[in-house]
């Protein structure tokens, strides 16, 4: 008799590129993020910027802006809604979020929906450019910027972190884990010319 048992599988496990030797782009699987989104109910705003200053220590942004402290963050998605991470695994997030927030916001885990990597290199910006319609210029997109776009035709939503400490760009992305493969593909051949590389971590 077949095992119908369910595994647990992350969204890039396996996908096939192939690359040049140099390294230009560097990339890392973020599975196991704890994501969930947040919006703000009717009258609550001040109410959940004081709960999420509380509990977490972040002025809650307004507008896409990413800000974090410790392993959580929110990232600014739209009037009143964001994007809470942390990297604490599972659903245990959404529900210590859903206790701090009350009911002055709606809380969703999305832990399972999303697929994310993580992305740094001396060539990422020019492999960005062949698939995200906007400017990701250090002057234009600045640490800490949040963005709600399409990846040829996927929807992602992405945002700049801090520099590595070799000074090159890093940035996360997101798109629905649905898509997970149609989006590896799209990256993976964009930077091929570039050199593509796998990693555990990037810090």
């Amino acid at each position: 008799m077949a095992d119908d048992t369910l595994t647990a599988r992350a969204p890039f496990t396996d996908l096939a590129f192939s690359s040049t030797p140099y390294g230009g782009v560097v990339v890392a699987d973020r599975d196991g993020l704890a994501l969930a989104a947040v919006l703000v109910r009717k009258g609550c705003l001040a109410a959940l910027t004081a709960r999420v200053r509380e509990r977490f220590g972040i002025e809650l942004p307004r507008g896409p802006r990413r800000i974090a402290a410790g392993t959580v963050a929110f990232a600014g998605l739209g009037p009143a809604t964001w994007l809470a991470s942390s990297e604490e695994r599972g659903n245990a997030f959404a529900l210590t979020l859903k206790e701090a927030v009350g009911d002055t916001a709606s809380v969703a885990d999305q832990s399972s929906g999303y697929a994310m990597l993580r992305l740094t290199g001396a060539k990422l910006r020019e492999t960005l450019a062949k698939v995200l319609p906007i400017d990701l210029h250090p002057r234009a997109f600045a640490p800490g910027d949040v963005a709600s776009t399409t990846a040829s035709h996927i929807g992602a939503t992405l945002w700049r972190l801090e520099d590595s400490a070799e000074g090159l760009p890093v940035f996360e992305i997101a798109v629905f884990r649905s898509l997970a493969g149609s989006f590896w593909d799209t990256l993976t051949h964009s930077a091929a010319e570039f050199g593509f590389v796998t990693r555990e971590t990037i810090s």
